[in-house]
């Protein structure tokens, strides 16, 4: 590590954690995987687990691409976790069973971030005494429990540095992009993660000022990639495993329960869907049910290991909608076949509500900070979502193409909380 650096950004993300060291001079430097799975500074927030008697407790595990990589070489050997960061704030969640092991929330963070730091080639294996965490404005999660959540980042960042501080997430990308103006503005960011979006709003001084930034207010919704991705599943691929279909019971015929496809659609349940109680269920329900090889499929991709790439499909055709007009979903793995087009509009109908949910929790952040949408200057968006013409089509309508500004989806923030813990006043940063 470079032994001038005087503070850790750590943007620990739903789909990628970014880490970014500040050098006291006021930039700051993305720190850089090494390896032969290094993907620059971004390291997906996944775990990979298989049995092995030299790992803990005969469990081994790997983080971020390599988690990845692991995984597609024995799929059937392995589970393979990602978005664990949804759970956070969540009661109901209490820990997932690995190979009849049980995992909480913080024992999951802690080995994702041992591995965060064995593959930075060093860089941090000495941090600085001020670490600045982002966190979300509002959790992900029916019925989110900020305290909960915050209790379970503590535990999971014990030993990681010994000065730990909360910022908000669109407050580390306010504070990367003032680096780019040169003259006072109000500032408006929107933060489109995999699980959360969020809303900053911050008064930039001139260049020089002793204060330059001052936060205004903040408010965010659970909603943003991960969700999208959701919605896909529900319309797409989840009447294809049988969602609405029925089964036969005591003569009558019966919907198939919900909870299956729940599960299925959400990444930090679907990893713990591969254990024989459950599969024993969804046998059951094949041999009643009315269309018995759509249930038949479903049990195939838990059984195969499928969710990883049936997941990475979904996101390339979301992601490719952003482009054209229409895309065709294509995914192939475990003996199950699938492939359907797709046109934008059918996709912007199956996100409308959540759009409507993202923009009134746009009007919360302009009323806390008592600011009309006509008084902010700079409109920055950051993260993947932010590419969706959809999303872009609300700011656009709002405050005008003009003032809007785009860049670093997956890096700014780790810039600006690396730059906000080297600032005297951070305590008016935490939350």
């Amino acid at each position: 590590m470079d032994h001038a650096a005087t503070a850790l950004g750590l943007d620990f993300g739903t789909t990628n954690t970014v880490a970014a060291l500040a050098d006291g001079r006021g930039t700051s430097r993305l720190v850089e995987l090494a390896g032969d799975a290094a993907a620059g500074a971004v390291f997906r927030s996944a775990l990979c687990f298989w049995e092995d008697d030299r790992g803990w407790d005969g469990i081994a595990h790997e983080a971020g691409p390599w988690a990845i990589a692991e995984y597609l070489d024995a799929p059937l050997d392995s589970r393979f976790v990602q978005s664990f960061k949804t759970v956070a704030a969540s009661a109901s969640f209490e820990r997932a069973l690995i190979f009849g092991k049980p995992f909480r929330f913080e024992d999951l963070g802690r080995r994702f971030l041992q591995r965060l730091v064995a593959h930075t080639g060093g860089a941090l294996a000495d941090r600085p005494r001020r670490v600045v965490v982002g966190r979300p404005v509002e959790y992900a999660g029916a019925r989110p429990d900020p305290a909960l959540a915050r209790a379970r980042y503590d535990l999971m960042l014990e030993g990681f540095g010994t000065g730990i501080h909360y910022v908000y997430e669109p407050l580390g990308a306010a504070y990367s992009y003032a680096a780019r103006l040169t003259e006072p503005a109000t500032i408006l960011v929107a933060d489109f993660g995999g699980g959360t979006t969020d809303f900053s709003i911050v008064r930039v001084a001139a260049p020089g000022a002793p204060h330059r930034c001052v936060p205004l207010a903040s408010a965010g919704v659970g909603i943003a990639g991960d969700r999208f991705d959701q919605r896909i599943m529900n319309q797409l691929v989840l009447p294809l495993l049988g969602k609405g279909g029925s089964y036969r019971s005591f003569g009558k015929l019966l919907e198939i329960p919900g909870g299956y496809f729940s599960d299925f659609a959400d990444w930090s349940r679907l990893a713990m869907m591969r254990n024989r109680r459950t599969l024993e269920e969804l046998r059951k329900l094949q041999r009643d049910a009315a269309d018995p090889a759509a249930i038949g499929r479903m049990i195939a991709l838990i059984e195969n290991e499928q969710g990883f790439p049936l997941y990475d499909a979904v996101g390339r055709v979301k992601r490719a909608l952003s482009v054209d007009e229409e895309a065709r979903f294509a995914f192939e793995g475990g003996g199950v076949a699938i492939s359907a087009p797709v046109r934008r509009p059918e996709f912007e109908a199956w996100i409308a509500g959540d759009l409507a949910r993202i923009e009134a929790a746009m009007d919360v952040a302009l009323a806390r900070a008592a600011t009309e949408a006509g008084a902010i200057d700079r409109v920055f968006l950051t993260g993947g979502s932010s590419l969706i013409p959809a999303i872009r089509a609300i700011f656009d309508r709002r405050f005008g193409a003009e003032r809007i500004a785009t860049g670093g989806e997956l890096t700014s923030i780790a810039h600006g909380l690396a730059l906000i813990g080297e600032q005297d006043d951070l305590a008016e940063w935490t939350a």
